[in-house]
């Protein structure tokens, strides 16, 4: 016959196993989770700084990245209206970021990993005081920023964005304020440009140092 002590023992045995046991699944799928944020499995299986992913709309639409302000900045292209004939696609500054963790892979595999985001936040030029646009500062004579006038945004996602060659294009206003959603554009009005001149994984590496490997 099992004695009453016995007994105690087994099930005080089963409790701290069953007990155990939680504790290893929860600390298993914290791992997970961490492992998840920093890039890896999704993210090339780096480990490293959190990643912030593309976030979109339940239509698809993706939503204007959070704090991109605090990204990684990696150049400036200038294309003014006077010196393009009055007719510049982007007559502004094109101050361009990239998504913190996603850089911090790209520097150690110098592949752009998936759900990489370049957002580049568009900047007017001051008024010009000479027929090419430029105007004089105590620096000297030149282009010199103004007002903001929204964004456009590159986000990498091989699957969803095949067609336009594993890169989607958002634009979210070439004004003030930005949008906070924006819908895909079609290849012909933004891929294809990047598909035919920009240096490397249709990102215009060439203007960026930081990326320029």
């Amino acid at each position: 016959m099992i004695s009453i002590r016995t007994t105690r023992v087994k099930l005080a045995a089963t409790a701290a196993a069953i007990v155990s046991g939680m504790i290893v699944t929860v600390v298993f799928a914290e791992m997970h989770s961490e492992m998840h944020a920093k890039g890896g499995p999704n993210g090339n299986g780096q480990a490293g700084r959190a990643r912030y992913l593309p976030e979109y709309t339940a239509a698809g639409d993706l939503i204007l990245p959070k704090n991109f302000e605090e990204w990684v900045y990696v150049g400036s292209p200038l294309t003014p209206n006077a010196i393009n004939g009055g007719m510049a696609n982007f007559p502004e500054f094109h101050n361009v970021y990239i998504e913190p963790g996603s850089y911090e892979i790209y520097k150690k595999t110098n592949v752009f990993p998936e759900g990489t985001i370049l957002f580049k936040e568009l900047q007017l030029t001051l008024p010009a005081q000479n027929p090419d646009g430029s105007r004089q500062e105590p620096s000297g004579r030149g282009y010199f920023p103004g007002h903001l006038n929204g964004a456009d945004v590159t986000v990498k996602d091989t699957k969803r964005y095949a067609e336009t060659g594993g890169w989607g294009y958002f634009n979210f206003n070439h004004h003030e304020p930005k949008a906070p959603t924006a819908k895909l554009k079609s290849k012909d009005e933004c891929a294809f440009c990047h598909m035919a001149n920009a240096k490397k994984d249709e990102v215009w590496t060439q203007f960026y140092p930081r990326l320029d490997k």
